[in-house]
Order: C-alpha cells, then structure tokens, then sequence
C-alpha cells in the first residue's frame, strides 16, 4: 500500500443512542449544498462506549459509499530507533485477521467491485475503500475484523519487512531526487527528533523491528479509543450506525500512550543544507518556512499566502521564475507536502520547490525568490490579489470534497474527528478564509515568511557521487 500520495500538494465519514456516550448526535444537513460559493456537508457525529469515534456524511450523488477506518498514529510519534515503523505497520494490517487470510480483505474489495487503500502520514495512518454502496455491511465486518484480530506472525514481519525495504529503495534510494524535498525537508528544517526523523525508515531500523514491537504497537495504537470510522456516500445514518454498533461496539477499548512533546522552537536563524544525488541530471533547490500554529487566524492567511506564492500558473513564484526570469520549466509546493493543510496535527512546513539548469546558480534562484516573498513582508495586497487567492482555495476544497469517489470529503471529516473531536469543522473552513484580512497577510508574513524562519536545501546533480549531506550554516 501506499506510504503516502507524495504528488498531493493540494489541499489538496435500531439507532443505538442507548450505547452512545456523547448524547444526541450531531446531525446537520441532510442533503448537500455545493451551490454557488458556500456549501454545506451532511455530518452525524457519535462515540461509542469504547471510545471509537464515527461520523456518517449522507450523500445520494452515486450509488457508492466510502469506509475509512484512520487510527491516530502516524510516523511522527513512531518508537524512537524503529524509524519506518509506522508504515511498516500499516503493511502488516493487510496480512489476515481472524476469519480473512493474508491479503484476502483485498480480494474481498476488489472482488466487490471496490477499491481502496492505506497510507501512513504525519499523523495518522488510514484505510480505505470505495465500494457499491450495498456493500458496505461486508466492509464494516472485514474493517471490525482485523481492528479485534490482526494475525501478527514472524513470516508475515519477515516478508513485509522486504516488500518495505524495496519500497524504500525504489522510491527513494534507487531514483533520481527520491524523496527531494517531501522526506528530506523535515529533516533538515526541524530540531525536535519527532518532527526530524526519517518517516520512510533506515534500513537497518526496519530490520530490527521484532515481532514484539509489532504486538506492542498494535496493542497501543490500534484500539477503537484511538479511531474514527468515517462512512460517506449513498447510505443511510440509522442503519449505518446500527452496523458500526454491531461490528466494532464489543471491541474493548485500551489505554493509550501517553503523546510525546513533539513542538518545535522558533528558528531565529536560516539554515542551508547542500545535498548530492548522484542520479539527479540537473540540480534543484527547495526552500521552506515554519508554518503558523494549526487553526489560528494565521495559519488560514498561510493558506491564502500559499495560493499567492505557488498555486497555479498564475502565482507570483511561477510568474516571477519561469516565464520572467526563465530559471526554471516550474516550480511547485505548498503546505503538508505528504497531503494537505488540514490533515495533520503538528508542526508543519510550507515549502516549494524546483529543478533548475546547470548555469543557474542556487543563489540567483534564492534572489529571484527573495523579490517575490519580501513584497508581502511590506506591503499590502488589495483586495483583488486576496479575493483570487479565496477563488483558488475554494476550488481546490471542492476538488478535494470530491477526490477518489468521495474519498476527499472523508479524509477531510476524519481528520476533523480525530485531532479536533469536530468533524463539522468541514463547514467552517470558508468561513475562516473569508475573515483573512490585507493586514493579516502582511503581519503572518512577516514572522512566518521571515528569513530567518527560512530552510535552504540545494540539490547537486553529481553523476557518479554518491548522496551525502553537509550544511553550510
């Protein structure tokens, strides 16, 4: 399965009330709106007894529904000296559970006429599918099955070991910029070892990884009081809540680590890294900022600054880079390059990126970059600038609502449910971009797009090197 969409730079779901333990569900509308500028996505919110959180989004467009299971454990907060763990983990949840043998649940979707998939994050790791909606009783069993009795065995460790080592190699050791800049940039912008190690894991690290360590963290982590199912599409509330009581409802609930601190300290000094890949044909410079603390008036202007800055052929990094200064065929980023802006929970980075000819040398990048970013620092935009930056967000949301049968809409509630115990937070985020101000633009700016806040990482095309890493602080 997927480690993660690395491509996805945008912003990119009998009533049981007597086992609920939140009360009355949190209930809105019951037929989406998507007219015009606003729209409004249905929401149902319930905990059950053993702490498993459900929200249920109504949707009658096609005659499909989403299940997406998101456990509250991402490569973040992974066990220190077991780096690559989480997502090996996640591998391991495809090997057989009680009543499905190895690799049977994905026979079952895909002989259902599904899809799905899985994928480790920053701060979570989730599993999906998009299958004809009267289906999804099958999917509920198959998810509560391997949630109460994954088969956690040495031959199934053993040979996903390999299929994650050879992962590792293909999409990062053995390929030109392999993990330039989504893996690498962490790592060099941040201090605290949580926010700074490599998710995708050392090699040596996921060879050591025990059969212990995988029942330890199965056994922490993977408990329905460190969950959200999130069903979306063609279905109905009552009987879908019903069919989660009676699947997951007798799972026993576990305690849960205890988070580790995983903040990050102001920078005050911009650091520049060079690194050598010696499979890379040309070179590349990435650059990125500190992002504002999540949820704060800031970190909505940090949404409206990167659709400034970098989103679309018609941004000022693009115009001022490739068509005016010619320095390059294009430049891309954006915030959380491992999904988008609302999907993690912690320290983030805004970055962008790009791959420049041999005669153009990193600093003249960096100074062409400097006459787009400082302005912003300065000045005000007008009302027109920020007005095009509401336009551009709002579509790329709608676009994510949609994505994969619906699956964008249940990332989006999911993650809602599990960091902020709100999944109707969906219906806020226009709302909270609309309040962004000139004023608030220039100000997040200046603290957050200041250059000591900044991490330079030069790429060396070096044919024959081999990769290495040095500062140049």
């Amino acid at each position: 399965m997927h480690f993660a969409n690395r491509l996805a730079w945008a912003v990119l779901a009998p009533l049981v009330c007597l086992v609920l333990a939140a009360g009355a569900p949190d209930a809105q509308a019951a037929t989406p709106d998507t007219t015009g500028t606003s729209f409004s996505v249905p929401v149902e919110y319930h905990t059950l007894d053993n702490g498993l959180k459900v929200v249920v989004s109504e949707d009658h467009t096609a005659p499909t529904a989403v299940v997406a299971v998101y456990y509250n454990i991402g490569f973040r907060i992974e066990p220190r000296d077991r780096t690559g763990f989480a997502h090996l983990f996640e591998h391991m949840m495809f090997q057989g559970s009680e009543n499905l043998g190895k690799m049977e649940f994905v026979k079952l979707v895909q002989s259902n006429g599904g899809i799905l998939n899985g994928s480790t994050r920053f701060d979570f790791t989730n599993y999906f599918q998009v299958v004809p909606s009267h289906k999804l009783e099958t999917m509920l069993w198959a998810e509560a099955d391997r949630m109460r009795s994954l088969k956690v065995t040495q031959a199934n460790l053993t040979n996903q070991q390999g299929v994650v080592k050879n992962e590792v190699k293909v999409n990062v050791l053995n390929r030109p910029y392999g993990g330039f800049p989504w893996l690498d940039m962490p790592q060099y912008a941040n201090e605290n070892w949580f926010n700074a190690h490599n998710f995708y894991g050392d090699l040596e690290d996921l060879e050591a990884a025990t059969l212990d360590d995988v029942q330890s963290f199965f056994d922490s982590y993977y408990a329905p009081n460190n969950a959200v199912v999130v069903i979306a599409g063609d279905v109905d509330p009552k009987e879908t809540l019903n069919m989660v009581e009676e699947y997951f409802g007798d799972i026993p609930s576990r305690e849960r680590p205890d988070m580790p601190d995983i903040s990050e300290p102001r920078q005050t000094k911009e650091k520049r890294f060079t690194k050598v890949d010696s499979l890379a044909q040309r070179p590349a410079v990435a650059f990125s900022y500190h992002m504002p603390e999540r949820n704060t008036p800031e970190y909505y202007a940090m949404g409206l600054i990167d659709q400034i800055l970098v989103q679309g052929n018609d941004s000022r990094l693009y115009r001022k880079l490739v068509p005016e200064r010619g320095l390059t065929g294009n430049v891309s980023g954006g915030i959380n390059q491992l999904g988008n802006m609302f999907n993690y929970n912690g320290p983030m980075l805004w970055t962008a990126s790009l791959i420049h000819d041999p005669s153009v040398s990193p600093d003249t990048v960096m100074q062409a970059v400097d006459t787009v970013i400082k302005p912003l620092r300065t000045e005000l935009v007008d009302e027109a600038v920020l007005d095009r930056a509401r336009v551009k967000m709002k579509s790329q949301l709608f676009d994510t609502l949609t994505q994969f049968g619906g699956f964008g809409r249940a990332d989006l509630l999911a993650s809602f449910a599990l960091f902020d115990d709100d999944p109707s937070r969906i219906n806020d985020i226009l709302a909270q971009f609309d309040q962004v101000t000139p004023e608030l633009i220039r100000s997040t700016a200046q603290e957050y797009l200041r250059p000591t806040n900044r991490t330079v990482l030069v790429l060396e095309a070096g044919a024959g090197a081999g990769d290495s890493a040095q500062s140049s602080n």
